[in-house]
């Protein structure tokens, strides 16, 4: 692995790493300092919104400002995301501060850092080996996350160790998220200059995008905002509450579960590189990630804590196997030249949906079903699974034609 890719990937096991955490606790945090679930899924979608500015910034901005310059800017306001959960301020300042800090809740790696950085990886690897270096991405940052989950037992161990009360223990966990989030900042500096578009490609007008890329992006956002439409209902962090809600499992159980979760998710990564090689890329996305819809519906009916739990992780072993197929995919269908805008576009689509639905995943928790966002989260992303096979299963990336 060259030095750019084990610095990108450093900084990026350091932020999935608080991601997992707080996407296990953030919920039960928030209901133990008094938030509602309308309140809590506000603040979700708070943290999701920044993100979503922050993916427009890096889109239009980040190969003419420096790539490692906009990583570390986006690393030091993740920072402050921590810290909005280190101080927990009146609502409305806690609002303001995961905004602007992108808190977030969704318990993986979906942030702005993270649109930047599948721009970068395919440009320091072959196409024979961009599915397989996206791949390997993403294991770093699903192992990072599983840690990160099973860390969040941290605030109670801390309570039982140092007889500390239980929300000082949350808020000294919360700033060392936010010391690791400075701490990565450091790192990007450290890259070279191949991390960077060419002079060329810095020069061109910024709305130099060719006609049939405007148009596959515009058709893959569109799908894919369907898709974290109804992730957005099913953010670790919502999904954490509902089984502490529902089931009473405790932070520490909760913690195994995520862990579990994640270690299940970074497996399915290799599976879906060697998977893709198989049957092709969308083919990939959509008959693993199918499947995994019906167990989430499924769980939501769950009559027992253990079948939810056996629901639960039979979705989790498919769910993330489309997602460095389909990094893979956007970075092959357009031109080098125009992967961060591509990358920009469809993880900014998927950014302001998350944010909608888990706005509504609150509203509804409190007001209509506990359950509720299983089942809707379960059926957007069955329709978009269906809706993306019939647009794109003749769109074929170059290694597979």
């Amino acid at each position: 692995m060259s030095k750019d890719l084990l610095l990108i990937n450093a900084a990026a096991f350091l932020r999935s790493f608080t991601f997992g955490l707080t996407g296990v606790v953030l919920g039960i945090y928030l209901f133990r300092v008094g938030l509602s679930s309308f309140n809590i899924g506000m603040v979700i979608a708070a943290g999701l919104a920044g993100s979503a500015l922050a993916t427009v910034g890096v889109t239009t901005k980040a190969d003419r400002a420096g790539r490692r310059r906009t990583l570390v800017l986006l690393s030091l306001l993740g920072a402050m995301g921590a810290l909005a959960l280190a101080l927990t301020p009146p609502v409305p300042l806690l609002l303001l501060m995961a905004f602007v800090g992108m808190l977030n809740g969704t318990g993986t790696d979906r942030s702005a850092a993270f649109s930047l950085e599948q721009a970068i990886i395919p440009g320091l690897v072959p196409d024979t080996s961009r599915t397989w270096g996206l791949s390997w991405y993403n294991v770093v940052l699903d192992t990072a996350g599983s840690l990160g989950a099973l860390a969040a037992a941290l605030p109670l161990l801390l309570k039982r160790w140092l007889a500390l009360p239980l929300p000082t223990s949350y808020r000294a966990v919360f700033f060392g998220c936010a010391f690791l989030g400075v701490v990565g900042a450091i790192l990007y500096p450290f890259a070279s200059a191949a991390v960077e578009v060419s002079n060329s490609a810095t020069e061109a007008p910024p709305h130099h995008i060719s006609p049939a890329t405007k148009k596959v992006v515009t058709k893959l956002g569109g799908l894919f905002s369907l898709d974290a439409f109804g992730g957005g209902f099913l953010t670790d962090a919502l999904v954490a509450y509902w089984f502490f809600r529902r089931f009473g499992v405790a932070e520490e159980s909760l913690g195994v579960l995520f862990f579990a979760v994640h270690l299940l998710n970074a497996a399915s990564h290799l599976g879906a590189a060697w998977l893709a090689r198989r049957i092709g890329l969308v083919n990939t996305m959509v008959f693993t990630h199918l499947p995994s819809s019906l167990f989430l519906v499924a769980a939501a009916f769950a009559p027992s804590l253990k079948v939810a739990v056996l629901l639960f992780l039979c979705r989790e072993a498919l769910v993330e196997m489309d997602v460095p197929t389909r990094q893979s995919y956007v970075a092959a269908v357009v031109l080098p030249n125009e992967r961060t805008f591509a990358s920009g576009i469809t993880n900014l689509a998927r950014n302001i949906f998350w944010a909608i639905g888990s706005s509504m995943a609150g509203f509804l928790m409190q007001n209509v079903a506990f359950s509720a966002p299983l089942v809707i989260g379960g059926g957007a992303k069955i329709s978009y699974d269906l809706l993306l096979y019939r647009a794109f299963r003749k769109l074929r990336p170059p290694e597979e034609q």
